[in-house]
Formats: structure tokens, C-alpha cells, sequence
């Protein structure tokens, strides 16, 4: 008997979906189910896993607030910094720049991604360190200026590393912006700076909430960053994760706090979604 059109249809669709979904079954829902399964158990005597049933290790999250406070202060005040950053660049890039040149510029914003965040980042550890810009302004008679190992480093490590990530969802958003609308709103007397809050930044806000999504979900299991420029005094989520699961073996508060840590990235992801649709006055925005 030969198929029809929507069985055929329905099994290229079925092909084309299995290797994508059975990579996230195997790489994404497994660990995160035996994730569920540690954090509800008990420290081994030798450290580990040992099966056991109990809530114990969520009672114990406050033991690492400051590391939930770092890091729920310090993602969204880096995303926002870097939406500041990225906006009046993007702009630049999809509006006032010329066709003969955007592509160049747009280059220049993906050119840091071409080197590991390793390397930049032992970079600004060199900078920011006793022998970069505090030893310029010793010389010009300011003294003891520390810059590393601070929340401002942290934050600086942040901009510069997720930037791009948020220039290019503006960028796109501003790129496929109607420039006819730009110029009724000039011809109907509107002045810059009004077209500007009333139909240029209305429709990019899908682009803005994507890049602060996309940054502040990055951001929350941050753990290079503060590790080398917080030097251990700037404590992510990321960081206490690796000290439960590598240091102290403490496998079963290591998913406690991960499990957390992924209810908290959904909470954000269906908050900015719900604020774009809002915004936007449509659910066809697209966050991931």
C-alpha cells in the first residue's frame, strides 16, 4: 500500500528530528535525571553518592548563599552593562554604517570568539594585576589601586567576553528594521530622538530581550570568569559546583545546587519570553 503525502511527510520529519532528539535525551535529560536522583541522597563516607531519600541537602542551600548573591547580582548587573555597550553598536553597525564596510565591522565583533576565553581572560588578569594599570598609576603618584580580584573585574571579565553575544540579536533586530518607517516618522515632524523611542527601540526590543536572555542564562553558570579575576573572592553558582563536586566530593548538595541552578535559568528564560511577547504583542519571538 503506498504512503501518502502526510505519512511521508510525517516520517522525514520524524528522521530529521531523531538524532537532535536523541542526543538531548542521552546528553541532556539522562544527567539531569541522575542529577534529580544525587540530590536527593547522602554523602558517602568517603565522599561521593550513597543512595538514600531526603531534603536535606536543599534545607543546607543557605550554607552557599553568598555564592547564589554574587551570582544573582553580578549576571544581571553584567548583562545589562553589556546590553549598554551593545546597543549604541549595533545600531551603528545595522543603521549608520555603510553597506561597503558592515560586513568588516561585523567581522571585528566575532574576532574575540577566534581566541579561547582562556587566553583573553589571563590577558585582563595581566592588566588588571599589580603590574598592569595599577603600576601605571603608581607611577603618576596613585598608590595602592586594586583592581583584580574584585566584583569591578568580574563585571569588566564579563563585558568584554559576552559582548558579542549581545551585539549580534540586536544587531539582527535592528538590521531587518523597515528604514521606511524611519522616514514617515521624519516626514510626520517626529524629531531623532523621538523616532528613536517610539519606533526604532519598540521594534528591536525582540533583539534586546534575546541577547539579555542569551547572556544572563551564560552567566549564571559562570565559572572561568570569576575564578580568575574574583580570585576565589568572587563566588559564582559555577565556582561552588566545582568545589562540591571536585574538592570536598560532596556530590549530592553539588546537584542539590545545580538543580536549583536549573529552575532558576528557566524561571529567567520564561520571564524574558513572556516580557517579549508582551512586548512585541505576538509569541512569534524566538529567545534560543
Amino acid at each position: 500500500m503506498p504512503l501518502t503525502m502526510t505519512t511521508k511527510r510525517r516520517l522525514v520529519t520524524t528522521a530529521l528530528l531523531a538524532p537532535a532528539s536523541l542526543w538531548l535525551f542521552v546528553f541532556l535529560v539522562l544527567p539531569f535525571i541522575a542529577m534529580l536522583v544525587f540530590s536527593v541522597g547522602e554523602r558517602g563516607p568517603a565522599g561521593g553518592y550513597q543512595a538514600a531519600f531526603t531534603f536535606a541537602q536543599y534545607a543546607n542551600l543557605p550554607a552557599r548563599s553568598a555564592a547564589y548573591w554574587n551570582t544573582l547580582m553580578l549576571a544581571p548587573a553584567g548583562a545589562f552593562l553589556c546590553l549598554l555597550v551593545a546597543y549604541p553598536t549595533a545600531y551603528y553597525l545595522a543603521v549608520k554604517a555603510s553597506p561597503r564596510h558592515r560586513l568588516l565591522l561585523v567581522s571585528l565583533v566575532v574576532v574575540p570568539f577566534w581566541t579561547s576565553l582562556l587566553v583573553r581572560t589571563y590577558a585582563w588578569m595581566y592588566i588588571l594585576g599589580s603590574r598592569g594599570i595599577p603600576s601605571l598609576l603608581d607611577m603618576i603618584g596613585i598608590a595602592d589601586v586594586r583592581l583584580l580580584n574584585t566584583p569591578g573585574a568580574v563585571l569588566l571579565g564579563i563585558v568584554y567576553g559576552y559582548l558579542p553575544l549581545m551585539i549580534m540579536p540586536i544587531y539582527v533586530s535592528l538590521e531587518k528594521l523597515d528604514r521606511r518607517l524611519l522616514e514617515a516618522s521624519a516626514d510626520l515632524g517626529a524629531k531623532p530622538v523621538s523616532t528613536f523611542f517610539s519606533v526604532t527601540l519598540p521594534l528591536s526590543l525582540p533583539g534586546v530581550m534575546t541577547g539579555v536572555a542569551l547572556v544572563t542564562i551564560l552567566l549564571l553558570g559562570e565559572y572561568l570568569i570569576p575564578q580568575l579575576l574574583g580570585g576565589g573572592k568572587v563566588f559564582f553558582i559555577g565556582n561552588a559546583l566545582v568545589d562540591l563536586f571536585l574538592q570536598s566530593r560532596n556530590w549530592p548538595f553539588g546537584s542539590a545546587i545545580a538543580v536549583t541552578l536549573v529552575a532558576i535559568v528557566v524561571v529567567v528564560l520564561m520571564v524574558a519570553m513572556r516580557i517579549a511577547w508582551r512586548i512585541s504583542g505576538t509569541r512569534q519571538v524566538d529567545l534560543v
